[in-house]
């Protein structure tokens, strides 16, 4: 357990975890974004409280895009019964899993694939399926929402960048047929960053208005999905609608 501090201890991270001896790790963006982190957890950790009421145990969580494997490791010390991360990165696969054995996470697992590979029959259905900075960075996200729907039994936590909307009515194939915008989906290019380990793995990026959002997720299944209450001491971009996170249910 020393040797695989030391490692830890060693590096930057993205994330501040508390380690075993006191200390926390290093990151690499020093402390910039911790608040979005933080903001993250407690509207998470309180969607979850309110739908659960603290009962874990037999539940199953599904964490899309974990990154480093911050937010499994905190749904798993919160008491679910089974965790797994999924990432693109094998690197992030490496360093999460990492993070759960220093904690002794055993109910905690990391895998390595691209979210539009996921099939719901081999992985099953997850109680709670989290999908925290990724759908800003996907250049197909309304079939990453089916599949969060398919892989989904209970409730759904998407935390997305947004962008502004546009309304009204469009000439569909003739003046005479018109149909009205259900929302947008502004079109990002990340396509210099690919290398980056918070970036796009292909570069180009459809980020969806708050409507657009909303109407996606009623299409494609889930109930009554809600925009969550940052908290008064929020990341700025949540504080002030620029993010948001929305939570759904089957």
């Amino acid at each position: 357990m020393s040797d695989l501090l030391e490692k830890i201890d060693a590096r930057e991270w993205f994330y501040s975890y508390e380690l075993p001896d006191g200390e926390r790790t290093r990151t690499y963006h020093r402390g910039e974004l911790d608040s979005i982190h933080n903001t993250r957890w407690e509207m998470l950790r309180r969607s979850i409280q309110n739908r659960f009421q603290g009962d874990y145990s037999g539940l199953r969580v599904l964490d899309l895009a974990s990154h480093q494997g911050f937010f499994s490791v905190k749904m798993a010390q919160l008491g679910f019964g089974e965790v797994i991360g999924i990432d693109a990165r094998a690197s992030h696969v490496e360093d999460s899993s990492m993070i759960a054995e220093l904690y002794g996470l055993d109910q905690v697992s990391f895998r390595q694939a691209d979210i539009h590979s996921l099939d719901a029959q081999s992985l099953g259905q997850f109680d709670v399926v989290l999908m925290l900075g990724l759908l800003y960075h996907l250049e197909n996200p309304i079939g990453a929402l089916r599949t969060c729907r398919a892989l989904c039994r209970d409730t759904c936590l998407i935390e997305t960048q947004i962008v502004p909307g546009i309304t009204g009515q469009v000439d569909f194939g003739s003046y005479e047929f018109v149909r009205p915008l259900k929302g947008t989906f502004g079109l990002i290019d990340e396509t210099g960053e690919t290398h980056g380990p918070e970036a796009s793995i292909t570069g180009i990026c459809l980020v969806p208005s708050l409507d657009g959002l909303m109407w996606v997720l009623d299409r494609v299944g889930f109930s009554d999905p809600s925009v969550l209450p940052p908290p008064p001491d929020a990341y700025e971009q949540l504080r002030h609608g620029k993010r948001v996170m929305v939570a759904a249910t089957v």
